[in-house]
């Protein structure tokens, strides 16, 4: 037979006797009562630190490299200028307005530089490369990564080249109208610039602009310039200049094929009234190859020398604050 155990058995104590009767009831509450309530938590976007130090030196910097280029840039420009409009107009023919503008400026430099042309074109230039520069700072203080990134730096951004264009645009056009009222047809009292001018001359702007601040950073890295050699020298093109300079020489000058049919357009459109479109288009025709020519002699000191002046000096002194 089976021996069975006949001890009493003893209670189980006071605290398991509480706990068995918790968890019973505990048991019996509904499932959800038992999870904890999860608060998601708001996703808060993490804050980016500017780089604000030294940025007024920065700006400081930014104002002196736009007042050289514009500075150095003003005198050819004004001088080209003058001349395009003179000889468009029938005022006088590109080369005997550019003699006698040489003439002013080196025989009585004071009288050229305080001059209402000089100043225009001063401000055109020197009010556009600031722009950039401004851009260029802004940019590199708000970055993610502008703790990194160098004062001096460059970028070829959508937002730059909006703010250089209207700049240039708002600039460029009360000088072209103050240009045109100055230099244009001696046989008719100057008059509002009409409104297909004043397009043309926007879209003659825009192009200029994006090839001058937009294009040379994107084009530079392709020129590949220790490819190529001047003939009678060993030296590749990289070891006289760099392919940034070279870019920025290149694309303002290779754009003015285009935009030069639109500036004479612009101009006859002033200067004749009520011509129909193929007599416009002959004048344009015949006057394309030397204005081109003229055009790209002073876009090369505007964009090219003063881009490369601006893109120096800058450089220069931000490596100093920085």
């Amino acid at each position: 037979m089976e021996e069975r155990n006949t001890h009493p058995v003893a209670p189980p104590p006071g605290n398991a006797v509480t706990s068995i009767a918790f968890n019973a009831a505990t048991l019996k509450q509904p499932i959800a009562a038992t999870i904890p309530t999860v608060v998601p938590t708001p996703n808060v976007p993490k804050l980016t630190e500017w780089n604000t130090q030294h940025l007024g030196l920065r700006l400081g910097a930014d104002v002196a490299a736009a007042a050289s280029a514009g500075a150095l840039v003003a005198p050819i420009i004004s001088i080209i200028d003058r001349g395009i409009i003179e000889n468009a107009s029938g005022r006088n023919t590109l080369g005997a307005s550019i003699k006698t503008s040489l003439a002013t400026f080196l025989l009585r430099p004071h009288q050229f530089i305080f001059s209402k042309p000089f100043a225009l074109i001063f401000m055109v230039y020197g009010g556009t490369y600031l722009t950039a520069n401004t851009v260029d700072t802004i940019t590199t203080t708000v970055s993610s990564s502008s703790s990194s990134t160098p004062y001096s730096a460059q970028h070829p951004s959508f937002t730059k080249f909006a703010a250089t264009s209207t700049a240039n645009l708002s600039l460029g056009l009360i000088k072209d109208r103050s240009y045109t009222r100055m230099f244009g047809a001696v046989n008719q009292a100057p008059r509002a610039v009409p409104l297909p001018t004043f397009a043309l001359f926007t879209l003659r702007d825009c192009l200029t602009i994006f090839a001058s601040f937009n294009l040379p950073p994107l084009i530079a890295p392709r020129l590949q310039l220790e490819k190529y050699h001047i003939p009678g020298f060993t030296k590749s093109l990289d070891q006289y200049f760099s392919s940034a300079s070279a870019a920025q020489f290149l694309t303002p000058a290779a754009v003015q094929i285009v935009s030069t049919p639109l500036h004479l357009l612009g101009l006859d459109m002033y200067n004749r009234q009520h011509i129909g479109l193929a007599e416009r288009m002959r004048k344009v025709t015949s006057e394309w190859g030397k204005s081109c020519l003229a055009r790209v002699g002073r876009i090369v000191p505007a964009f090219g020398v003063g881009g490369v002046v601006n893109k120096n000096v800058r450089q220069s002194l931000m490596g100093g604050i920085h």
